[in-house]
């Protein structure tokens, strides 16, 4: 069985970290992190990807938005990518 997680996100630089941590080292293993970012403009983005650098159990997919989708739209496409 596949554990995926959808995670949507834009302007989270300061909870994204502590957010990605919690998920890593829940008690049951998580396979893959599937980030949608929705054209953040701060360091969102390069904190997920020193994050998913880290990892070695769980795969990330980290998907940028050229231009902001908004809440529903890039829901929707993270757990189409799920």
């Amino acid at each position: 069985m596949t554990i995926s997680v959808a995670l949507c996100t834009y302007n989270g630089e300061s909870y994204i970290e502590d957010q990605l941590v919690s998920i890593l080292n829940q008690s049951f293993p998580v396979n893959e992190i599937v980030v949608c970012d929705d054209h953040s403009t701060d360091n969102t983005v390069s904190i997920i990807k020193r994050i998913a650098s880290q990892s070695k159990e769980t795969v990330f997919h980290i998907f940028i938005n050229d231009t902001n989708i908004g809440v529903r739209k890039n829901f929707e496409k993270a757990l189409n990518l799920c």
